[in-house]
């Protein structure tokens, strides 16, 4: 494998994490790679912006390097003479995306090498032994190559500490590369802090730092909203508008939360691990149970039936294997460096995240048939719109869903070296929009008001059999309840029950 083709792997998880990695990256005696005729570690990889009409002039923008130290092994270093100069060269190559061509070389159309060869040193006029680096058309003093020699026979070299400026907008790549034979086992420690004019946030992610604010916000007045009617109809509440209100607390909880923790990066250059466990813990919660509520909804629950029954500790269950499944997901996309995630590591992950979703999907969609044909045949007209209504929202973001998933696959295979890093913000942003939207229409059908209790469940049909429920549950006649409607709020309610009805209920419970 080649520097070209190590900077695609790096580049595509990057992209798959969503910029996760921190802004300071810190190396603790990283062991260097074989790859080709170099020996090669990769030092980061991130998208860093240029502030001001005249880029040369902004100071903000840097690579700046730390304390970087080389270690070899003490049999390359005993193959030296005390005495002797120079007895190895480690380079540090910082380049852009667009100048990756612009880094190794081939001869006669053959293999790919990064480091300079006899024969290309007569083709490319490269010094043998170092790097292969043609200057960029932009500025000829890119791709940055900075050189540490090592010393006599002394084990490690320190490379100078040194700032480099950015002057153009871009994808930046920082590789250290060894094409000394002797320095087999090489290793590195230390520190490069990578920051753009706002702070140390990756510029694939700095955008998202304010569409947080703004989904806050959103969750923000959403929130005021409804509880408003909530205080005001609290007589006439129903259980899933209890739900409704729990999802929206969350959102604006996790979105505030995100922005924080944004807002820490950006200042410090690190994620803390226990602030982004948090943060990514709460978004799988808010992602659970707004699930269940779309799958309670869809059941029927507090509309057609007063319980889930039988049923609960199934959905319970999907909830719980979700959630864990989420969490794992979450916690290897933004906690600590992405970059140490393989892709097949991040498919063992996804897999049972996506897999989880599409059952959802079919168990949303064939209980939302049942409880159609429920209420077609009792003739509810008002629950029967509502429930239309819902179903043709929910098709629509199923099929918005697929049809994202699909650009996104579009997106990352056409850019393998996130060279479009500046709107790869919006593959997160959607689906937090898609979900926020969703609960809006969920409010807008479901919202407190005086006639709430039209929409409740009112025995009219308590010799209906559920036969999701015997299906499911194979004959059980010990059903748990999810909530209990309050039968006893409202008396036209209560008197719908017969003294049969409820003792059947009572049953349940």
């Amino acid at each position: 494998m080649d520097l070209r083709r190590l900077a695609v792997l790096v580049a595509a998880l990057a992209a798959l994490a969503g910029g996760g990695e921190a802004s300071i990256h810190t190396y603790d005696r990283e062991p260097f790679r074989e790859v080709g005729n170099a020996f090669l570690l990769s030092g980061g990889s991130e998208g860093i912006v240029t502030d001001g009409a005249d880029p040369a002039a902004t100071p903000y923008s840097f690579i700046k390097f730390v304390n970087v130290t080389f270690w070899r092994t003490p049999e390359a270093a005993e193959s030296h003479a005390k005495m002797a100069h120079s007895t190895g060269l480690v380079q540090a190559i910082l380049f852009e995306a667009a100048d990756r061509d612009n880094i190794g070389g081939s001869a006669y159309g053959g293999q790919r090498s990064i480091c300079c060869t006899p024969d290309l040193a007569k083709l490319e006029g490269c010094k043998q032994g170092e790097v292969i680096r043609r200057p960029s058309s932009d500025d000829p003093d890119w791709p940055v190559v900075l050189d540490t020699h090592f010393s006599a026979n002394y084990l490690s070299v320190k490379l100078e500490d040194d700032q480099v400026h950015i002057t153009k907008t871009g994808m930046y790549n920082l590789f250290f590369i060894s094409c000394d034979p002797k320095l087999r086992g090489l290793t590195m420690s230390g520190k490069t802090i990578w920051r753009n004019p706002g702070g140390y946030l990756p510029g694939r992610m700095a955008p998202l730092m304010k569409f947080y604010v703004l989904m806050s916000l959103a969750y923000l007045l959403v929130m005021i909203v409804w509880f408003s009617q909530y205080i005001r109809f609290w007589r006439d509440i129903l259980p899933i508008q209890n739900w409704i209100t729990l999802v929206i607390a969350l959102g604006l909880f996790e979105m505030t939360l995100w922005y924080f923790e944004y807002l820490n990066f950006n200042s410090s250059g690190v994620r803390p691990i226990g602030i982004t466990t948090w943060v990514v813990t709460v978004g799988a919660i808010r992602k659970t149970v707004s699930r269940l509520l779309i799958l309670s909804i869809s059941m029927g629950y507090g509309v057609v039936r007063p319980t889930l029954g039988g049923l609960t500790s199934k959905v319970l269950l999907l909830g719980l294997t979700y959630f864990l499944a989420s969490e794992l997901l979450d916690i290897a996309e933004n906690v600590g460096t992405i970059n140490d995630i393989s892709g097949k590591a991040r498919l063992f992950l996804v897999l049972p995240d996506a897999f989880l979703d599409a059952f959802l999907i079919l168990w949303i969609f064939t209980s939302l048939s049942r409880t159609l044909e429920k209420l077609q045949a009792r003739r509810s007209s008002v629950k029967l719109d509502i429930y239309r209504k819902f179903t043709n929202a929910l098709a629509v973001s199923v099929i918005a869903s697929v049809a994202w998933i699909g650009y996104e696959v579009y997106f990352k295979a056409t850019d393998p070296f996130s060279e479009r890093w500046q709107s790869a913000w919006i593959i997160t942003a959607f689906w937090d929009v898609l979900a926020f939207v969703l609960l809006v229409v969920i409010c807008y059908l479901w919202a407190p008001s005086q006639s709430s209790q039209r929409y409740a469940y009112s025995g009219e049909a308590a010799d209906d059999d559920d036969e999701e429920s015997q299906s499911l549950t194979k004959g059980s006649d010990a059903e748990v309840g999810m909530v209990k409607i309050d039968k006893d709020r409202k008396a036209g309610v209560s008197s719908a029950f017969s003294l049969e009805d409820e003792a059947e209920e009572d049953k349940r419970e």
